[in-house]
Formats: structure tokens, C-alpha cells, sequence
């Protein structure tokens, strides 16, 4: 639960750029702010800078100029792992020699959280995305849907502050996408996170998000 004047995500004049010569400029002082418990769509073409934009809000990409705010804290140069954002891929990125509940336990077991504690996040997480009872099977067993229902699980088990999602369906069949498009806002909105979801699709994005950002040639709109 947010405290008193929590103001959730805010960034300020994001610029993200790759070596080469000349240097290439992936994002253009992006601005943005994410509410805690809202989800914001971040929709373009691919190569229009969106996942660099990700990347650099949950510290896996080094931005070049700006800053990234949490509650009006500066977290620009705070590490990955203590940022409290969650990061949800394309392929789901699952533990294949790990069971359901093992991979959805993982972050909680590198926390330190107590076994007894563990199990019930876990168990409540998988009723949570719709796989309850589903704890002790292979991930290698599961249908595309579930596994990325299981990386949702794992990715939402420490509680972020923030959880971004990057094309986090693309991988799924047209039907199989929209109906998880639908499921996957219910389990945020159920969860209370804040969440970022990149798209390439507009359809998705209205559905996932409750507001849509443009973004084209490394610029929002």
C-alpha cells in the first residue's frame, strides 16, 4: 500500500543512446509519470525506442542524460536489484529445471524470505494468475499462456513498486493475446502495482492500460 503523498513513478528528460559514430540516440528527453496502481501503455512501431525507454526506467539500460524518480526520490543511479521494479520479458525467461512454484518462489529465495512465508506468496500468487494447484508441475509442461502468467507470478512475488512488462505477449497467438491482454490488467489492477506496458499493438494497449503513450523516432508524443 502507498504511503501518505506517495507520488509513484516520475521521469524527467530521459535520453538513452548506444556508441557508434555518430552516437545513436534511442530516446529524446522522455518525460513521464506513472500513478501507484495505475498501468500506463507505452505503444509504437519496433525501433521506435520504446524498450530502451523500459530499460533505462528499471536501471538495466544506462541512461545518458535525465533522472528517474520514485516517490521524488532520484533513483537514476541506484542498482537494478534495489530499485524495486519488476521486469517481465517478451519470452517470460522462466527456470526450465525449476518447478512452477520454484520459479515462482526464486526472487523471494534471493530476498531471504523464510520458507513458510514463501510458500504461501507463492501458493497465493498462483491462485491469483489462475494456476492454483499448479505449484508442483515442469514449466516445460505448460502452454504459452501459462508460462507467461507464471513469469507475471514470479515477477509480482517481492511486491514491487513498479512492474514493467516488455511486449509481454507478443510471443502468444492472436486469440491466445487478447485473452490474456484482459486476465493480465485484472491480476495487476488484483495486485495494486503500478505497472509500464510496452506494445507494439493499439488494441492491447487499450486494453491493458488505462492511459496510452505514443511514442515515435525515440520522442513520446
Amino acid at each position: 500500500m502507498s504511503g501518505q503523498g506517495a507520488m509513484g513513478l516520475q521521469v524527467e528528460g530521459l535520453r538513452v543512446e548506444y556508441p557508434g559514430k555518430p552516437p545513436v540516440v534511442a530516446v529524446e528527453g522522455a518525460s513521464l509519470a506513472v500513478a501507484p496502481g495505475e498501468t500506463v501503455a507505452l505503444l509504437g512501431p519496433s525501433g521506435c525506442g520504446k524498450s530502451s525507454l523500459l530499460g533505462a526506467i528499471v536501471g538495466i539500460v544506462p541512461p545518458s542524460d535525465g533522472r528517474v524518480l520514485w516517490d521524488g526520490l532520484d533513483v537514476t543511479s541506484v542498482p537494478v536489484h534495489r530499485r524495486g521494479f519488476g521486469l517481465v520479458f517478451q519470452d517470460g525467461q522462466l527456470f526450465p529445471h525449476r518447478s512452477v512454484a520454484r520459479n515462482v518462489a526464486f526472487g523471494l529465495e534471493m530476498a531471504g524470505v523464510p520458507r513458510e512465508e514463501r510458500r504461501a506468496r507463492v501458493e497465493e500468487l498462483l491462485a491469483l494468475v489462475g494456476l492454483d494447484g499448479y505449484g508442483s508441475r515442469a514449466v516445460t509442461e505448460l502452454s504459452g499462456g501459462q508460462r507467461q502468467r507464471v513469469a507475471l507470478a514470479r515477477s509480482l512475488a517481492p511486491r514491487p513498486r513498479l512492474l514493467a512488462l516488455d511486449e509481454p505477449l507478443s510471443s502468444l497467438d492472436a486469440d491466445l493475446r487478447a485473452r490474456l491482454a484482459v486476465e493480465v490488467r485484472d491480476i495487476l489492477a488484483a495486485a495494486g502495482t503500478a505497472a509500464i506496458v510496452v506494445t507494439h499493438d493499439p488494441a492491447e494497449a487499450e486494453v491493458m492500460a488505462s492511459r496510452v503513450l505514443r511514442m515515435e523516432e525515440g520522442e513520446l508524443l
